[in-house]
């Protein structure tokens, strides 16, 4: 059995039924969020004590792209990112 958790993504559907996203890509995009701003506990706590609700579709399309490069090019990558990306 897995052990796997599901960290919620913020969507622009109907907000009762969240996005969800495997906790390995959203610790990936964490990992470029925390470099880039950084750290904000609520944003790993899943047992209800500050999780703001996961990130939006923009910040995951984002932070994964940054994750490719190296990591002193992280936040340019991310500003380019948000750039070239519309209503997400």
């Amino acid at each position: 059995m897995s052990d796997e958790r599901i960290y919620p993504v913020q969507t622009k559907k109907d907000p009762r039924e969240p996005g969800r996203i495997s906790r390995a890509l959203h610790m990936r995009a964490y990992e470029v969020y925390r470099h880039v701003y950084g750290p904000q506990e609520a944003m790993i706590d899943l047992e209800g004590r500050g999780c703001r609700g996961g990130f939006g579709t923009g910040e995951i399309v984002a932070f994964l792209y940054a994750s490719g490069f190296p990591k002193d090019q992280w936040r340019a990558r991310v500003d380019e990112a948000f750039r070239g990306m519309k209503g997400l």
